[in-house]
């Protein structure tokens, strides 16, 4: 797991360690202590919700390996851990808030963040989302599984500025392409769409240009730059 190099290495030292506890309580399964220690560190500033995000769960999440000596539930222990940490990306929407007027960032627009029709993994939407809210973007989230042409409807309700589309599996990129045809139909030249996940992790700009998407976006640090 790669963490962030950090100026102060007592940094590193501390977000190591938060690191290694909460994964612990994941491979346990115990929802109740991993729930609490994270609601815990954030309470006590041990780190933000932007550096717990990037550099703790999501490399968590990314680096998730099967401990069960029976191959047939590692699916099983996989859901159950995505279950776990979806509790907590929910529980941590007060710091997401505060952070946000912390920051002071000034209303960027509106963002509607959405996987294609047939994407199962929307935790990691989920989690960009929270990132867009924080960046200053009213932010629309409808998850996994939303028909495009219903998202396609809403467009003259909703007026994105920017689609983000999250996509895990690379087999679904066939349909975000079509997705993004439609969309751009409908909402005409004015709105951005920008995608990331774990499908673009080789031939990345390829991949982009193929679908039709205007930019990838990885981390939060991606999203602060585009209005610029």
């Amino acid at each position: 797991m790669m963490l962030r190099i950090y100026e102060h290495p007592e940094k590193e030292v501390v977000m190591e360690k938060i690191s290694e506890k909460l994964s612990r309580f994941l491979q346990l399964r115990d929802k109740e202590k991993a729930v609490g220690y994270v609601l815990d560190i954030l309470r006590r500033g041990e780190t933000d919700v932007i550096e717990f995000y990037s550099d703790i769960l999501t490399p968590l999440l990314n680096g998730t390996e099967c401990i069960m000596k029976d191959e047939k539930i590692c699916i099983w222990q996989e859901h159950v851990r995505t279950a776990i940490v979806r509790t907590i990306v929910e529980c941590c929407y007060p710091y997401v808030i505060e952070k946000r007027n912390e920051l002071n960032m000034p209303k960027r627009g509106t963002a509607a963040v959405l996987c294609p029709p047939d994407e199962a993994h929307d935790l990691g939407a989920r989690i960009a989302a929270d990132f867009f809210v924080i960046a200053g973007y009213d932010t629309i989230f409808t998850g996994s599984c939303t028909p495009y042409r219903d998202f396609c409807n809403a467009l003259r309700a909703v007026k994105p500025d920017i689609a983000a589309i999250s996509i895990s599996n690379y087999y679904n990129l066939v349909g975000a392409k079509k997705m993004i045809e439609e969309i751009r139909r409908e909402a005409g030249p004015g709105l951005r769409i920008v995608s990331g996940g774990n499908a673009f992790i080789c031939d990345r700009q390829k991949k982009i240009e193929s679908i039709g998407a205007d930019l990838y976006v990885e981390k939060y640090e991606d999203i602060m730059k585009l209005d610029q």
